[in-house]
């Protein structure tokens, strides 16, 4: 598997990215374990039908870091 562990401020800022990321890899058809706790939320891709990661996997998971970015390049409310 593929897993990171991003960490966030807060619990809202952790839920604005299991959302965000929930929207991009549902529309991938591709769908990651995840466990959410209040400022971080791993994040473990592989696939199942393989018995292993795929390209989608990596694919996946460099979207998975590209929401991250984003957010931590923008400014804090």
């Amino acid at each position: 598997a593929i897993a990171r562990t991003y960490r966030f401020r807060d619990y809202h800022e952790t839920i604005a990215f299991v959302n965000a990321l929930a929207w991009v890899v549902h529309a991938e058809d591709h769908h990651p374990d995840l466990v959410v706790g209040y400022d971080r939320c791993e994040v473990r891709f592989s696939t199942h039908s393989v018995g292993g990661i795929s390209d989608n996997d990596f694919i996946c998971a460099a979207e998975a870091d590209a929401i991250y970015a984003r957010r931590a390049a923008s400014p804090s409310p």
